[in-house]
């Protein structure tokens, strides 16, 4: 007879402990603690310069078809500067992929990082993922996330190509980017 109480109370102990575990894995906080936090407005203006071409290329083809253009899928690590000329200051990297995904017109899937390493964005970056129909003037895209002073980022980014070269396929494109965050 002890020894079933002994194992009913161990069981109870153990089966209580395992209960209140996830509980300090997730917490809800009050709506005054979530409500504190003030959201911010960020604008941003920049330049992706997407460089297929020459000895240092920022884009390399990681797949695609055997024949045609449908399904080839670039991997990029792309400047982003404070103007479009190529030497002007760099900002940050875009880092990511994109891949021909539409097969009507050229339009592109955008999985992206904007990952910023200049002034009090230094660290910090947003997220894109998004179709991206390069044909048309001007194209907006989800910001879906963040890291840093963008945690809990969303929003959204136009993107105009202010420069393409047909032969090489290189192009810099201007980006202004709405993103609200903590």
């Amino acid at each position: 007879m002890a020894s079933f109480l002994t194992y009913t109370t161990l069981f109870s102990l153990f089966s209580t402990f395992s209960i209140t575990i996830p509980a300090a894995f997730s917490q809800q906080f009050a709506e005054e603690i979530a409500t504190m936090r003030l959201e911010k407005v960020s604008h941003l203006h920049f330049y992706f310069h997407d460089i297929l071409s020459g000895k240092n290329p920022t884009a390399t083809q990681i797949a695609g078809p055997k024949k045609g253009r449908f399904g080839m899928t670039m991997m990029v690590d792309d400047a982003l500067t404070e103007g479009p000329e190529p030497s002007s200051k760099l900002l940050g990297r875009a880092q990511g992929l994109y891949a021909l995904s539409a097969q009507q017109e050229p339009a592109l899937l955008m999985v992206m990082n904007f990952a910023f390493m200049e002034g009090k964005y230094n660290g910090s970056s947003i997220s894109v993922l998004g179709r991206n129909p390069v044909m048309h003037a001007v194209r907006e895209m989800p910001i879906v996330g963040g890291s840093g002073l963008f945690r809990y980022a969303r929003g959204y980014a136009l993107a105009h190509t202010v420069w393409f070269d047909g032969k090489t396929g290189d192009a810099i494109v201007e980006y202004n980017v709405s993103v609200l965050h903590f």
